[in-house]
C-alpha cells in the first residue's frame, strides 16, 4: 500500500482555524492508522492551475494515493474507510447503513449548518454578497436555524440515547457526522441539544481527533508571521 498525500492550506485566517476540511482526512487517517504526508498549499492559491487540476473547484483539501487523487472530503474519507476495519464494519448491512450515514452527515445536516454560516457572513459584509445591508440576512436567520435544529433532532432520534449511529462503536457514520457539527459546535448552535452536543463533544475528544486539529493548528501557527507581514 502507497503512502498517501493530502493537501492542506499553510495558513488560514482566525474565524476558520480547526474549521478547514482537510481535518475531516486527518482525523480519519489518524483513526485508521495509515501513513499520510501533507502537501501545503500557500494560502490565495489554491485558484491557480496546479490545484485546480487536482481540485476543480480550487477547494481543499484533496488525496492521491497510488497515483490516483481524489478530491471532496466524503469521497477521500470514504476510501480510507475502506481501508481499515477500525471504520468501517465487514458487515454488509452495517457498512450501508455507513454509507447511508456519511451522504446524511454531508447532504442533510451540512448544507443546513452551512446556511447559518453563510448568513452570517451576509450579516458581517452585506456589500459583498449584493446586499443593501444587513437586515435581509437578519430576516432569514430564524427560518435557517429552524431548519438546523429539524435536522439535530431527526439525528439525536436516529440515535435514540445511543453513542454511535451504526454498529454501536466508532465508525465512519460517526466521524462525518462529528465534522459537519464542527462550526456548529464553535458558534454555539447546539445550545439546545445537549443530546447533540454530548455526541460531538465524546467523538471529538478521541486521541486521532485531538492530534489531527492539533496537527492542523500547529501548520498554521507556522506561518502566521508571514502573512502577518502580508
Amino acid at each position: 500500500m502507497s503512502a498517501i498525500t493530502i493537501t492542506a492550506y499553510d495558513w488560514v485566517p482566525d474565524i476558520a482555524k480547526g474549521q478547514v476540511r482537510d481535518l475531516r482526512l486527518r482525523w480519519a487517517l489518524e483513526e485508521a492508522g495509515l501513513p499520510y504526508k501533507v502537501e501545503l498549499v500557500a494560502q490565495g492559491s489554491q485558484g491557480e492551475p496546479a490545484n485546480l487540476k487536482r481540485q476543480p473547484f480550487g477547494q481543499i483539501p484533496t488525496m492521491e494515493q497510488d497515483g490516483v487523487t481524489m478530491f471532496e472530503t466524503g469521497a477521500c474519507v470514504w476510501r480510507i474507510a475502506e481501508q481499515s476495519e477500525a471504520l468501517l464494519p465487514s458487515g454488509r448491512a452495517e457498512r450501508d447503513a455507513c454509507l447511508s450515514w456519511v451522504f446524511a452527515a454531508l447532504n442533510s445536516v451540512e448544507p443546513a449548518a452551512f446556511m447559518l454560516g453563510f448568513l452570517r457572513f451576509c450579516e458581517m459584509e452585506p456589500a459583498r454578497f449584493g446586499l443593501k445591508d444587513a437586515q435581509t440576512a437578519k430576516d432569514m436567520n430564524p427560518a435557517a436555524k429552524g431548519h438546523f435544529d429539524q435536522r439535530l433532532k431527526r439525528v439525536a432520534g436516529a440515535l435514540d440515547g445511543r453513542s454511535h449511529l451504526v454498529a454501536g462503536r466508532f465508525t465512519v457514520a460517526d466521524l462525518m457526522m462529528t465534522s459537519v457539527l464542527v462550526s456548529a459546535e464553535k458558534r454555539g448552535l447546539m445550545a439546545d441539544h445537549p443530546e447533540i452536543a454530548a455526541y460531538f463533544e465524546l467523538h471529538a475528544s478521541r486521541p486521532g481527533y485531538r492530534k489531527a486539529i492539533a496537527d492542523q493548528l500547529a501548520t498554521f501557527a507556522e506561518h502566521e508571521a508571514h502573512y502577518a507581514r502580508g
